[in-house]
């Protein structure tokens, strides 16, 4: 039996309109091959501020707030102190940025070993043993073979990539020796050919056809202010006296002298058969059409207007701290997803050269994009300071946590979220003290007793 819906296809078509047929306009729209070189970035960057930004704001903002490491106090401070040695957070600042400009970049992690082409293996590093970080970008950087093999940790990325240093022969560096920093992640490293398969797209790639937009419409509406207002005079037998060299010369002589009078008195003094006539251009509609291409730009780099701009959010109770917190909320994933892998055996080497050693226990945390005001971190303390009250139960009732693990348990809560500073050291110190000084009770009992103590008994 035949149907009705035989011909039926999976796009809406209009046969009267074309519409979905090869005849309609947009069916000639298509997506071409996306093409930047790095001339073009390097000048997009150094020239306009916009590309400039939205290539520094993200990699600024992930390294702002830095991290917090979780150890014992006497490892933090070795710790922090090699970090500042070897500058790691601005060379990840450094990193960062040429990755997002380039596409990729890489951080040599330089221990001094002669063969940079062997794996590192970072058990051997001793305290001290981590000599320098260099940041390369990808166009220092040359790859070598692929790696096919799905069961490596290599999969898809080159086995070796090659320096070349000055005027020396080319250096091999074997990837584990490397941080590898990319742009925007290629969909499928198969359907990307030559040396660009083992890096990403500069973050410009895909937006600069919306900056060009916005810094075009800028631009216009500046040439557009010269034309605000145009003054016109109409000449009796103008074009037809136009032929006469002499006339075009009275003409100029005659408009610089009715200028220069106009300009210094405001009189302009012409003939009594010449009109004249003065014509404003209207504005008012202009800076809300440069505001939408600067909102399609924000929109295309994932950053906030308030933060790319730094303009105040328009709208009635509007301030913008849900669009912050999105976007650093987005900062936070890409910490946890891209930059902390990365940066494994970076961290693993920082932590054995700075103690000589690698405990299980120590760990870091990324320090909160987002400050909290004075009046919500008060409210956050009286929150959990009343849910400790309340677990702990009131007199006669039975705590729901034992009081020691409660109290250590919020001693921590409040250090970690930063609400009482310095409250761990304080403890500490308390105890010592405690220990050392008797406390009041133990005072006072022994001043009653020496009170009602008898002088027969003194002497005994």
């Amino acid at each position: 039996m035949a149907t009705i819906f035989q011909f039926a296809r999976d796009s809406l078509t209009n046969l009267v309109s074309r519409m979905g047929t090869e005849r309609d306009k947009a069916s000639s729209s298509y997506y071409g091959v996306p093409l930047l070189d790095d001339a073009q970035i390097l000048n997009a960057y150094r020239g306009a501020w916009l590309p400039r930004k939205i290539v520094d704001i993200p990699a600024f903002d992930s390294v702002r707030a830095w991290r917090d490491w979780m150890a014992e106090g006497t490892e933090i401070e070795p710790i922090e102190a090699e970090e500042s040695r070897l500058n790691v957070r601005g060379k990840m600042l450094e990193g960062r940025i040429k990755a997002r400009l380039f596409g990729g970049a890489a951080i040599h992690i330089g221990t001094g070993d002669a063969n940079l082409a062997e794996p590192l293996d970072v058990e051997r590093i001793t305290k001290g043993g981590l000599k320098y970080l260099t940041v390369l970008s990808r166009r220092q950087l040359s790859i070598g073979e692929i790696e096919r093999d799905p069961a490596s940790e290599w999969y898809g990325k080159p086995r070796t990539y090659r320096l070349t240093a000055g005027d020396k022969a080319q250096v091999d560096i074997h990837p584990s020796r490397l941080v590898i920093l990319t742009g925007n992640a290629q969909p499928d490293f198969e359907l990307i050919g030559g040396g660009e398969l083992a890096w990403g797209d500069s973050v410009l790639l895909a937006i600069l056809d919306a900056i060009k937009q916005a810094d075009g419409t800028a631009a216009n509406i500046a040439s557009l202010i010269f034309e605000a207002k145009v003054d016109i005079i109409r000449i009796p037998n103008f074009m037809a006296s136009l032929a006469n060299e002499g006339y075009k010369a009275k003409i100029l002589e005659r408009y610089t002298l009715a200028n220069t009078s106009k300009g210094i008195n405001g009189t302009l003094m012409l003939d009594k058969e010449e009109e004249y006539e003065s014509k404003s251009a209207n504005f008012s509609t202009l800076p809300d059409i440069l505001d939408r291409f600067l909102q399609i730009v924000s929109g295309a780099a994932d950053i906030p207007a308030t933060r790319l701009l730094g303009q105040s959010p328009a709208g009635m109770n509007a301030t913008g701290e849900s669009d912050l917190r999105n976007y650093y909320d987005r900062l936070s994933a890409m910490q946890a997803l891209e930059m902390t892998p990365a940066m494994y055996r970076l961290d693993e080497a920082i932590i054995r050269s700075a103690l000589g050693s690698r405990p299980k226990d120590i760990y870091y945390e990324w320090a909160p994009l987002w400050g909290m005001s004075d009046k919500e971190r008060a409210d956050v303390f009286k929150t959990k300071a009343d849910a400790a009250r309340a677990i702990a139960g009131g007199s006669g009732q039975q705590p729901l946590i034992p009081i020691d693990a409660l109290s250590d348990a919020l001693v921590n809560a409040l250090v970690e979220d930063g609400s009482l500073p310095g409250l761990e050291a304080a403890i500490e110190e308390y105890g010592k003290l405690s220990e050392q000084e008797p406390d009041e009770e133990e005072l006072s009992a022994a001043s009653e007793l020496a009170v009602v103590r008898s002088p027969a008994q003194k002497g005994s």
